[in-house]
């Protein structure tokens, strides 16, 4: 998928859209600030414009297309849960996010590609697909041939200190497992699902 410049999506969206948004490199120094003169008039946003937002905004934060993310909202209206639940639970379960947040790859890019290079297996089987979608009592882990090219003490340290959340159980140092199925948003997040599901309402 390309994203473009991260530097000015990260100026655009916030800081919690790309986990190098948070690093110094991408923040944005007072100096440059200095002798900019402050805008005359600001343009209200549009309820149109803050709908297209966070549309972006979750786009970017899973690394999903906007086909994709489209046909998320399709299956979480059509089904016979809540669809801000259901489609928010949907982008939660995919194997690239699932390996994010056990803390197996530092980024959600990075994520990504492992699974894609078949580096993660579910249940014990090697799976390739990011987009696949992870159910309770699913056990996800790094195969066994990549560990040690993969899991270094870096990526030890940052298992360790990483907070998981309360739906996935870290059963082991290369991997976890899915006790429940997640529901609603641990801490905070990025963008505003409603907002998403009544922009794809409009098209």
């Amino acid at each position: 998928m390309r994203t473009g410049p991260k530097y000015k999506i990260c100026r655009r969206l916030g800081e919690g859209v790309y986990e190098q948004c948070q690093t110094p490199k991408f923040q944005i120094s007072k100096s440059k600030k200095v002798g900019k003169k402050p805008r005359k008039f600001s343009r209200q946003k549009t309820e149109y414009g803050v709908q297209l937002l966070e549309k972006q905004k979750t786009r970017f934060t899973y690394g999903v297309t906007d086909r994709q993310l489209s046909n998320y909202v399709g299956r979480a209206r059509e089904g016979k849960k809540p669809p801000l639940g259901a489609l928010y639970q949907m982008l939660e379960r995919r194997l690239d996010n699932v390996v994010l947040k056990l803390g197996l790859a530092p980024t959600r890019a990075a994520a990504r590609q492992m699974v894609s290079h078949g580096h993660v297996t579910v249940n014990g089987k090697r799976m390739s697909i990011p987009s696949y979608e992870v159910v309770l009592g699913d056990r996800v882990a790094i195969r066994e041939a990549s560990r040690a090219k993969l899991f270094s003490d870096t990526a030890k340290e940052r298992m360790e200190s990483l907070r998981t959340p309360s739906w996935l159980l870290r059963a082991e140092d290369t991997g976890g497992k899915v006790v429940r199925l997640p529901e609603e948003p641990e801490g905070e997040f990025v963008a505003d699902l409603s907002r998403v599901l009544e922009f794809y309402s409009r098209v």
